[in-house]
This record gives C-alpha cells, structure tokens and sequence, in this order.
C-alpha cells in the first residue's frame, strides 16, 4: 500500500467526437466536442470554487491532446503551468484502438451476455493489462511531493483514485467516473465534485463513453 499521499484532484478529459461515436481512443485521440469544451470549462470552475491555484497544486496530465485541451482550460484558471506525465495517459485497448463497440462485440463477442465494461476493457486483444496500468498509477501516486491536480482519462482515473484510497486492484469496480466533475482524494476519502454540489463519496459506477 502507499502511504503518505497528498491531497489530489482528478479531471477526465471533456466529451470529444469519439466519446460521442463510441470509438475506442485508447493510444490514439480525437478533439473536444463543444459539449467536451464545456465541461473543461466546468471542471476548471471547480477547482477555482475550492481555492485551487498554482500556488497551491501542482497541475500534471496526461500528454494526448484531449487531456492537455482539458488541461489547458484548467491551467488558465489555476493561473498554472501544465506539466505532462506518460503514466497519466489512458490504457491502451490494442487492435480495438479506433473501433467502434458495435464493431468489437461483432468481431469479438462476449461470453456472457451481461459484460461488465471494466471485463471489456480486460480482453481488448494486444491491450495493456490492468495489472501494468495499475503498477504505472500506483508509480505516479508514489512519485508525488505535494498537493496536485491530474489531468488523465476515464480507466486510468478509476485506477489512480482505487490506489489513492488505500483500495486494491480487485476493488476498481468501486468507484464511479465521469466527465464534467471534479474528484478529490485526501486522507484516503474520495469525494465527487459537480456543478450541483458535493456528491455522496462513493457514487455508482458507470460504463465510460470509451476513453
């Protein structure tokens, strides 16, 4: 378990056109939709709401363009310089990266007819295994030295807070995600941000629009 982790906020990314097409992005990347701006402006409200300024938090992301856009947004308001970290990109799905989910579940069905959406990432052929991608987050966790904001996408976000709160592998499923909130960890409690106000700590989980 890491022990003495700083207070840390984590963004997704805003909506961009492959989140509204269902493609897979994975490694590779698409702009924000209008929508997708929006929500980079939200989330970046929040965090100025609850005080957050360069002078107070570090403001790393994830170097593929749609969280670097997210990011932007955020950096203007926090008045902060954007630092990238490869650990924050999103998992890799392999030979899914730019299918569609229609396209996936003709080509490689499921064995069971209600599928998770955290299994379906698990058998992307050729994709990065959950057990990598959560030893690369629990590397960042460990790497930071005060209070910071990261910028990153929808797996790798559930992935960081379930290390974040002193969780395990096996309890990913735990945590909800979503675009246009804020997530805050201190202390190991999770706490969810949106424009209507604090939510309930825990949430539900919810399938994300691809990335």
């Amino acid at each position: 378990m890491i022990t003495d982790i700083p207070e840390i906020y984590v963004l997704r990314h805003g909506e961009t056109t492959w989140n509204r097409e269902g493609r897979m992005q994975g490694d590779l990347d698409s702009p924000l939709t209008p929508k997708g701006q929006e929500q980079a402006k939200t989330v970046a409200g929040l965090l100025a709401a609850r005080g957050v300024t360069a002078q107070t938090h570090v403001l790393l992301s994830s170097p593929q363009g749609r969280a670097m856009a997210t990011a932007q947004a955020v950096a203007n308001a926090m008045g902060a310089h954007i630092q990238t970290h490869a650990d924050l990109r999103e998992i890799s799905v392999g030979e899914w990266t730019g299918l569609t989910r229609e396209e996936i579940t003709t080509r490689w069905p499921a064995e069971q007819k209600e599928e998770h959406f955290l299994d379906f990432y698990a058998r992307a052929p050729n994709g990065e295994t959950f057990d990598a991608l959560w030893q690369r987050v629990c590397g960042l966790l460990a790497s930071l030295t005060g209070p910071t904001v990261l910028v990153t996408h929808g797996i790798t976000s559930r992935f960081l807070r379930t290390a974040a709160t002193g969780r395990s592998l096996a309890d990913v499923r735990e945590l909800p995600g979503g675009q246009g909130v804020v997530f805050r960890v201190a202390d190991r409690y999770h706490e969810i941000y949106a424009s209507e106000g604090l939510h309930d700590q825990k949430g539900h989980a919810k399938p994300p629009p691809h990335g």
